[in-house]
């Protein structure tokens, strides 16, 4: 009996110590995570009043591409403006380049009505170190989403001039603050955009909307809304993402600010109709992916969004 103990506590005192060890093993893979979360956020994470596009980089980009650009920025720009002009019957003002994997992404600024904000990349040979700007393009969709946005915000001027009254009103009111509008022009290509949001459109009917714009971009505020209710459009397809950072660092996200935000929005009349997306973050910003969103950020969204009709 003495000898079936002593083995018994012998592959006790085995699996205790081997548990430990497990524990420790788990543990030590924790820590080199967090060690690489922390490395990484020390690199890269920078508050949001600082942020202007400064750092941001593409998935896969190559940096020569954008080397080879900047000696021909001249005839990159000048390429793009046409581009946009041919396509899109649409003048534009070049604001910034971003390596990309073939060549260069350019972001531009429209001019004048419909406002938004986009890009197109210029195709860049790196063999014989020249740019393409005979194949200058833009990712479907994105450009019309744009304009889209921009002729909504025509057609309901008055409503986001409110809006936007509100909004700057909310960062007075709270420790809050938006994303600025170099950073708006140097890497964000969110179609229309202030600080504080963005439109996006899941509408066909915007898609016809967009047509007529290329038929006649001189179309007025008056012509898009009767087109719109001529068409029935359908709010629910027009999203009003808004975001805002906390204004201070170190600091998490406040679920009171957001609740009130979210309350004043959804007693406030004569705001433009769609479907509202909040998100409150932390007051850091990813400057590599232009990200603020982490696993601290709140929100009113899907499948909760709040709908103005």
């Amino acid at each position: 009996m003495k000898r079936i103990s002593l083995i018994t506590m012998i592959l006790g005192l085995s699996l205790l110590l081997g548990g430990c060890i497990e524990e420790k093993q788990v543990d030590s893979e924790t820590i080199a995570g967090d060690t690489r979360k922390n490395k990484y956020e020390k690199e890269n994470f920078v508050p949001i009043q600082e942020y202007t596009g400064e750092g941001f980089k593409l998935r896969d980009s190559r940096e020569e591409n954008l080397e080879i650009a900047e000696k021909h920025q001249d005839e990159v720009e000048e390429a793009v403006k046409q581009f946009f002009l041919d396509e899109y019957k649409t003048e534009v003002k070049v604001h910034n380049m971003v390596a990309a994997v073939d060549g260069v992404t350019v972001y531009v600024e429209s001019i004048g009505e419909p406002h938004f904000y986009t890009f197109a990349v210029v195709p860049v040979d790196l063999k014989d170190k020249e740019v393409r700007t005979d194949s200058v393009w833009s990712m479907e969709g994105q450009v019309e989403n744009g304009i889209a946005g921009g002729l909504y915000a025509m057609a309901y001027k008055e409503e986001f001039i409110n809006l936007n009254q509100y909004l700057e009103e909310a960062i007075k009111k709270h420790p809050i603050v938006g994303i600025s509008k170099e950073a708006i022009k140097n890497v964000r290509a969110r179609g229309y955009s202030t600080p504080y949001y963005f439109v996006a459109s899941l509408s066909e009917t915007l898609d016809e909307l967009t047509n007529e714009y290329l038929n006649n971009p001189k179309i007025s505020d008056t012509e898009v809304r009767d087109f719109l209710r001529q068409n029935n459009f359908n709010p629910e397809f027009l999203n009003i993402s808004i975001e805002f950072y906390m204004e201070k660092q170190k600091v998490d996200p406040e679920q009171k600010i957001l609740d009130s935000i979210v309350s004043d929005l959804e007693n406030k009349d004569n705001i433009p109709p769609g479907e509202y997306s909040i998100h409150l973050n932390d007051n850091y910003i990813d400057k590599r992916l232009g990200i603020g969103k982490k696993e601290n950020s709140i929100k009113l969204g899907s499948p909760n969004k709040l709908s103005k009709k």
